[in-house]
């Protein structure tokens, strides 16, 4: 969730620092600060808000030195302010960190018997205290930086700053992701590639429970055991590194417009050149033998899971059980031999998914990743990966990465029924050919644009806004209320069709805009009924469907979305982009800020 990055370099660090956070600003931060060693002396600046803040703050008071640390902040413990913003400082030592330590009150306490008193409301702050115990104890800093780390529990990423010490950064890794930067006499630290890809090309990534003490001419790595170990240096593309909003306002408006490329470049890493077959990246799982799925995952990505369970039952015709993961390993569920697990995340990261992953991992399950960063720590965890293709995703609200994890879960499924002869040969080209229409149909979805823009100024009136859907567009409803949530503050739910004369009916009323999503399906007409039901109780409703779905059942709605027609198991696909639309243009109106909405983070890398 929060930024961190670090700089042992050859120039001024201050500047180097707020333009690498400027790089992670994606993830949603409330504060940020940078520290810097300058002669010897530790020094740090902090302000609440955006980057811009911060910025201004260091014209009037600027930091000197080209060893520093800089944050962008999340709050989790303590509220938004420049006390409880990062780097925490304690004496001569000054940290950064992303996660949340547990066990802090516990040591607060200890502390204190100390005599060394809090002044923030944060756990980080017992991070820089405990270092500077050990260090006024006569240790070095890399001793007191390791018994700080071995006295926390819970999830982190450190990153230690000291003061006398302009050659020397000292990082940590437990649940939350890290990666080391290698320069020419030069190193970084940096919560993902994105915020270093401007200084080097070369990244290591910490394993789970590594230390790294970091001068700028070497790189020293244990592991959880106190081992000494080396990590692959792998080399980023620039280009998947780059951030620019090509002329949009926002960066969520680019990332809807870029989804047929996309999907075009999903659907090459996957369908053969002569469109005859569906590879995966690797043959080490017989997908002849999968009997039952557990699919797991977080906020959208679990609509994706979703709407995945209808593919897997209704076309491989094996049972699935979807889950979210905060409450999936809680439930301590259990996994019968041969268990094949999905777990889908945009990150890799997301601190949920990945212990449920571990969980089932313990188990014996065989595991199955759909993310969009392989070397993220779920991928590296997996027993087969199929990266989503979706390029960088800056904007909070996910769009491409949600249509392009439903793109490789519908692979996934057509590629599965073909291994298991559910379907035959004729079916599986059937199957092929429709995912291949993917992109020229999002395209033609795009073209509601003008449409959906008139609709949404309606729209950021409402206060309550419910979102209908029968068989796998009952997902889309939950996605397109969670996105209408998400970015305009508009509360909104998402119900399947049938249950809405089961409760919801009763908030229906004039005031109330009702979504419903209709294709020209098997269950249009009973689509149909449920809104009927709508209307007659003078409730305004939106009804997006194809042509012939709007010459039939158009009478009385309140509004109308002509949507491309599609064939039946890609729909879902299609469907996501006026959920997409209809959520940013009525952001727009309502004047939020679509790409970082409030108290929201991009990748949420704590429990």
């Amino acid at each position: 969730m929060c930024g961190i990055v670090g700089v042992l370099g050859k120039h001024q660090a201050a500047p180097i620092l707020v333009e690498a956070l400027k790089r992670l600003e994606y993830r949603g931060y409330d504060s940020a600060g940078i520290a810097t060693v300058n002669n010897g002396t530790l020094e740090r600046r902090r302000a609440v808000g955006k980057l811009v803040h911060l910025s201004d703050l260091l014209v009037h008071e600027p930091l000197a030195g080209k060893s520093g640390i800089g944050h962008t902040r999340w709050a989790t413990h303590g509220a938004p302010s420049t006390k409880n913003a990062h780097p925490h400082q304690a004496g001569p030592v000054a940290v950064v960190h992303n996660g949340i330590v547990e066990n802090f009150k516990e040591l607060r306490d200890k502390l204190a018997k100390l005599g060394l008193y809090h002044e923030t409301e944060t756990d980080t702050e017992t991070v820089a205290l405990l270092a500077q115990h050990y260090l006024s104890q006569g240790d070095s800093p890399r001793l007191a930086a390791q018994k700080t780390v071995g006295c926390l529990e819970g999830a982190f990423a450190l990153a230690f700053l000291f003061h006398g010490e302009e050659d020397l950064m000292i990082a940590a890794r437990k649940g939350s992701p890290l990666a080391i930067g290698h320069g020419d006499g030069e190193m970084y630290v940096g919560s993902d590639a994105i915020a270093l890809a401007p200084l080097t090309d070369r990244i290591s990534y910490m394993d789970e429970g590594d230390f790294a003490v970091l001068t700028r001419e070497s790189l020293e790595i244990t592991d959880k055991n106190g081992k000494l170990v080396n990590r692959e240096i792998r080399k980023i593309a620039f280009d998947s590194a780059r951030v620019d909003k090509a002329g949009y306002k926002h960066f969520m408006a680019k990332e809807i417009a870029e989804q047929p490329s996309v999907l075009t470049n999903t659907l090459r890493n996957y369908i053969s050149a002569d469109d005859k077959n569906i590879e995966l990246p690797s043959n080490n799982i017989n997908l002849a033998k999968i009997e039952r799925l557990t699919i797991v995952a977080c906020g959208t990505a679990f609509y994706a899971a979703l709407t995945a369970k209808y593919w897997f039952e209704k076309i491989v015709r094996i049972p699935v059980e979807v889950d979210v993961a905060s409450e999936f390993r809680y439930r301590e569920p259990p996994v019968t031999p041969g268990t094949t697990a999905i777990f889908v995340s945009q990150s890799g990261e997301t601190a949920d998914t990945l212990a449920a992953l571990r969980y089932m991992a313990l188990k014996g399950a065989t595991v199955l990743s759909v993310v969009n960063v392989p070397e993220s720590s779920i991928a590296r965890e997996s027993d087969l990966v199929l990266p989503s293709y979706a390029g960088i995703e800056i904007g909070v609200a996910s769009t491409k990465a949600f249509t392009a994890q439903l793109t490789v879960l519908a692979l996934l499924a057509v590629k599965t029924a073909h291994a298991k002869g559910v379907i035959n040969d004729i079916q599986y080209q059937e199957y092929i050919t429709d995912l291949n229409c993917i992109p020229r149909l999002i395209s033609q979805a795009l073209s509601i644009d003008v449409a959906v823009q008139k609709v949404a100024q309606k729209l950021a009136t409402a206060q309550d806004i419910i979102f209908l859907g029968r068989g796998s567009m009952y997902p889309l409803a939950m996605e397109g209320a969670l996105k209408l949530k998400e970015i305009s503050y508009i509360h909104a739910e998402g119900y399947p069709s049938g249950e809405l004369k089961h409760g919801p009916i009763a908030l229906i009323d004039k005031k109330v805009p009702v979504v419903v999503l209709a294709p020209m399906d098997a269950l249009f007409e009973k689509s149909v009924s449920n809104m009927q039901e709508v209307m007659a109780r003078a409730g305004k409703v939106l009804l997006l469907s194809c042509q012939q779905g709007l010459n039939a059942a158009s009478d009385g709605t309140w509004a109308t979305i002509s949507m491309p027609a599609a064939p039946e198991l890609i729909t879902p696909i299609i469907y996501a982009v006026p959920a997409q639309l209809l959520a940013y243009y009525t952001a727009v109106a309502k004047g939020t800020d679509a790409d970082q909405p409030r108290n929201l983070a991009k990748s949420v890398t704590v429990e």
